[in-house]
């Protein structure tokens, strides 16, 4: 009886928070009305800047859904409520703008998003959802909090480059449809971020100019400035046009027109438009009547026409949907696309990985529509991409379609849901299969499929690869699901310890510049997956885990501390992307030195010689090494340089550097010498066994004139397990380093959870990231 008692409540409470969203969004929409649209946008941008200014909000390219309650993600949540009252009325007879309303607005808006994360916890916690198993409720509460609060998850300068490779497939439809292509289309949607971004600024300095004209004007006749103005604006037609348009800018929103900010072709802006009163579904009666929980407009067209001009009302979902809606209406008026559409879609897509990341897959083989036959069903099942470099399996599987279906969870869980596991368990299941095929035999063939037939193309061994990446590629964004997905009962790491990863095409072009190497991007993404296979930690979304690597390291070691030692189940990490979020920020944001950690300088000759010379082995070598802490990393860089000093006088030195649990063997020898391979692997075996470990990782360092390092090969050297005749001076030799390594190494690790420190670096130094480049030429521009 308790128990019925408590659901009847539960019941009631619900639908006392539908009554009051509903409420309360009936009150947002007739102050909407009651103004003139273009003066409340621009109040409401007006107080975005203002916070902007005063420090006292977030940066605007932050993630909204971080911080929620402040009044710049107020004000986001409330340019939607704009734009749904915009798309669902037409305009009224008698309107006049009154700041009184628009507080009252602010507060009401604060007030319906607060109500709707009430509703989203109460409506959530004994769901009858079982979509996900004995996590529904969890994921269902996410999914929730997230349609409400999640805006925006791109870095706006970027726009240009997403646009621009993901439309490049369809250029040709798309010049014959609006008379512009992928190009042009990927500049107007840079324009209209950009007028967002620094539209105000730009408004501002044009107003500035035109004062001083003005000024000039006034000072040359020897007269006041009112007296003259009327001349001034006769003379200088075209400039008053301009100050004209900059005060527009500045007070009546004028920075969301993208008509005038913009050279698309109106064509292309009506298609992603409504015009006023033509949303009929939004406001309409029944449950959830214009509350959050409906599908706001933006979500469907970002755009709203205001007499002959085109606005971006919302600047977030403008990019967000923008997309998926641009798509949408060109297959509208070209029907008979559709197919080729699909096709070039999945080559797009399939393609982005090694495409975008080029430089971080040198020499990599790659396999796109790999084949095999499955060995429990007897099937032949198909993969999407296979990229082999050096120790490293990338398996990626691609979904072309759209991030996120635009269906409420609220009003049809089955379908929202539906979209994370089209997204998420598709990938991850096709993932699954071929790790299971890797695993059914020693060594597997791969095929391809040429005019119905199947011929192989390769073989593979997953004994040859020491870290396999089963990868969910989705073209937009799909954060936060991208990183909560591995809180979904039915993903587990494959075999038992490859965790699955899922990402985005918008997450590639922030990755191939910040980690420009094969040996940083390879090792971020061991890091990523060791977080990604920890269930309850959660950071929000790509950019989190990258912020979290370049000033932690091994931040999962952190996690695994916190979980263990304070016995949480759940571990969540705030703003960890803030040190990435500053590269974009400003006008100038290409010349902001790209954030990275930091090296001594001879680790960075090494990881240069490392990268230069790509020996079988070298990306293990580098994560060996960058696995190390501050004091590690500076432990190392001393022996390499006291030793290295050392060469012009002996013809080769070495030493054992053991700063964790697989110890490093290091030979530098002059390149005037001739190589006995055999001697070092002699010497790599015998630090192994002196350390007790099954094996060593080595590098051969060759130095040349002025102490260069010419190259750094890689090596393995087993430890052998029974002493006989012809090892024996391995062992003997074993003995005498195990009396003398501390001397010469650095046993004792720092924790990598302690920051790295990071120092000034000189623009004509080598670039830390060991690229080889110069700084300024690499993460310095």
């Amino acid at each position: 009886m308790t128990l019925l008692t408590n659901e009847q409540e539960r019941k009631e409470l619900v639908s006392a928070l539908i009554r009051e969203m509903e409420a309360t969004a009936l009150d947002m929409r007739a102050l909407i009305l009651a103004m003139p649209p273009e003066d409340l946008l621009g109040y409401i941008y007006a107080q975005r800047l203002m916070k902007m200014k005063d420090g006292t909000g977030n940066h605007p390219e932050q993630h909204d859904v971080k911080k929620p309650d402040d009044t710049i993600n107020d004000s986001q949540f409330l340019l939607e409520y704009v734009h749904a009252v915009l798309a669902s009325d037409s305009a009224a007879e008698e309107i006049e703008f009154d700041e009184t309303k628009c507080t009252e607005l602010f507060a009401l808006s604060s007030k319906l998003k607060e109500q709707a994360m009430s509703f989203a916890m109460v409506s959530s916690a004994e769901t009858g959802n079982q979509d996900f198993g004995p996590k529904t409720a969890d994921i269902e509460f996410h999914m929730k909090s997230t349609w409400v609060l999640l805006r925006g998850n791109r870095y706006q300068v970027l726009e240009g480059e997403f646009y621009s490779y993901v439309l490049a497939p369809h250029d040709d439809v798309l010049r014959e449809v609006y008379g512009v292509g992928a190009t042009e289309i990927a500049d107007g949607f840079q324009d209209m971020a950009n007028a967002t971004r620094a539209g105000h600024v730009n408004a501002m300095e044009e107003m500035m100019r035109q004062f001083e004209s003005a000024h000039n004007f006034a000072k040359e006749r020897n007269k006041p400035l009112e007296e003259v103005m009327e001349a001034w604006v006769s003379e200088n037609e075209d400039q008053s046009k301009v100050a004209g348009r900059a005060i527009d800018d500045m007070f009546r929103g004028g920075v969301a027109n993208v008509s005038r900010h913009t050279k698309l072709p109106p064509e292309l802006l009506a298609d992603l438009a409504y015009q006023r009163g033509e949303e009929t579904e939004f406001f309409a009666k029944g449950d959830f009547s214009g509350t959050p929980y409906r599908t706001l407009p933006v979500r469907k067209k970002p755009l709203i026409q205001l007499e002959s001009d085109y606005y971006a009302v919302d600047p977030c979902f403008t990019r967000d949907a923008g997309y998926r809606a641009l798509l949408f209406n060109l297959l509208q008026k070209k029907p008979d696309y559709k197919h080729s559409f699909k096709d070039r879609q999945k080559t797009m897509s399939e393609g982005a990985f090694p495409d975008i990341l080029a430089d971080q897959l040198p020499g990599a083989t790659i396999y796109q529509e790999v084949y095999y036959k499955d060995p429990m069903t007897k099937q032949w099942t198909e993969n999407d991409t296979l990229v082999l470099v050096d120790d490293v399996l990338y398996l990626v599987e691609a979904k072309a379609g759209a991030a996120a279906t635009i269906a409420s969870p609220e009003i049809d869980f089955k379908r929202h849901a539906q979209s994370v596991q089209d997204l998420v368990l598709k990938a991850y299941s096709q993932c699954e299969r071929f790790f299971n095929y890797l695993d059914s035999a020693d060594e597997v063939p791969l095929y391809t499929r040429t005019g119905g037939k199947y011929e192989e193309c390769g073989r593979i061994r997953q004994s040859d690869y020491r870290l396999m990446l089963p990868i969910g590629l989705t073209v937009e964004s799909f954060s936060p699901f991208s990183s909560f997905c591995k809180d979904l009962p039915q993903i587990e790491p494959l075999l038992g310890k490859h965790a699955f990863i899922s990402m985005s095409i918008d997450d590639l072009f922030v990755l191939k510049r910040v980690l420009p190497t094969p040996g940083i991007f390879s090792h971020y993404m061991e890091v990523r997956q060791a977080v990604a296979g920890m269930r309850g930690s959660h950071l929000f979304d790509e950019f989190d885990h990258l912020g979290a690597y370049i000033t932690k390291n091994r931040f999962d070691e952190d996690i695994a501390d916190q979980m263990r030692d304070g016995g949480a189940s759940f571990v969540v990490w705030n703003d960890m992307s803030k040190i990435i979020d500053r590269a974009f920020e400003g006008e100038s944001w290409e010349d902001n030195p790209i954030p990275m950690q930091d090296f001594p300088k001879e680790l960075i000759r090494l990881l240069g010689a490392l990268n230069t010379t790509r020996s079988k082995g070298w990306l293990g070598a580098e994560s060996l090494i960058r696995n190390y802490g501050e004091q590690e990393r500076n432990d190392l860089a001393k022996l390499l340089s006291d030793i290295g000093k050392t060469v012009g006088q002996h013809p080769e030195r070495y030493f054992a550097f053991s700063g964790n649990d697989q110890p490093l063997f290091v030979w530098m020898q002059s390149s005037e010498h001739p190589v006995e391979w055999q001697k070092i692997n002699d010497k790599a075996s015998a630090v192994a066994l002196s350390t007790k470990a099954k094996e060593a990782v080595g590098v051969f360092i060759e130095i040349g004139n002025g102490d260069a390092y010419t190259k750094a090969e890689c090596f393995k050297a087993n430890a052998p397990s029974v002493q006989s005749e012809k090892n024996a001076h391995i062992f003997e030799d074993a003995k005498r380093i195990s009396e003398r390594i501390s001397n010469v190494s650095s046993p004792q690790a720092v924790a990598s959870s302690k920051p790295i420190r990071s120092r000034k670096v000189g623009r004509n130094e080598p670039c830390p990231c060991g690229s080889g480049a110069k700084y300024k030429k690499c993460h310095g521009r």
